[in-house]
């Protein structure tokens, strides 16, 4: 009997043990994140399940171009999906369905050729705190920056680092995108 008590302890040890130690990389290294609804296709569908890191930017600044998960600026509970346009201290100006930062177009060989970004106005973000320009791939249907204004450093969950499901769709993701 002391035997039996003795593997069953091991057993719910390990089990303790694997139990937070998943929990932990879920609070603090990645967690997985679904893609609800079209704002970023073409790049990303409804249904996709992706890998967010939440520990690079504990260590580094997010970058233009990068994918990121963010809390949703008018309602925190919410989880959005967007590309980051605009860093700390750019201008971010929209005109003739085109993307400029700091005065230079914006190329972006992430979106099919032609795709226009509607919308008609200058932003200036704020150095501190950081504030970040963010907008769908999916331009037209897009609920992003555009209406709501800049994110703010302390709401970004994490970068999107991999693309997991639909297997067929698996993909990782390295950025790095600059201004003409």
């Amino acid at each position: 009997m002391k035997k039996y008590l003795l593997d069953v302890w091991e057993v719910l040890e390990t089990l303790i043990v694997a139990f937070v130690s998943i929990l932990l990389i879920y609070e603090f290294v990645a967690q997985p994140f679904k893609v609800e609804g079209v704002s970023m296709q073409p790049n990303f569908q409804n249904g996709d399940y992706l890998l967010v890191d939440e520990l690079t930017y504990r260590f580094q600044n997010p970058e233009r171009g990068q994918v990121i998960v963010f809390h949703n600026p008018q309602d925190v509970k919410e989880y959005y999906i967007k590309r980051i346009i605009g860093l700390p201290g750019d201008t971010v100006t929209i005109e003739n369905n085109q993307v400029y930062v700091n005065g230079k177009l914006l190329h972006e060989s992430y979106l099919p050729p032609g795709l226009p970004t509607p919308g008609n106005e200058t932003v200036v973000l704020k150095k501190n705190p950081a504030q970040y320009f963010v907008m769908g791939d999916n331009r037209i249907l897009s609920y992003d920056s555009r209406y709501w204004g800049p994110v703010d450093r302390n709401l970004i969950v994490g970068v999107v680092r991999l693309r997991f499901w639909p297997l067929g769709e698996l993909k990782f993701f390295n950025y790095s995108y600059a201004t003409s």
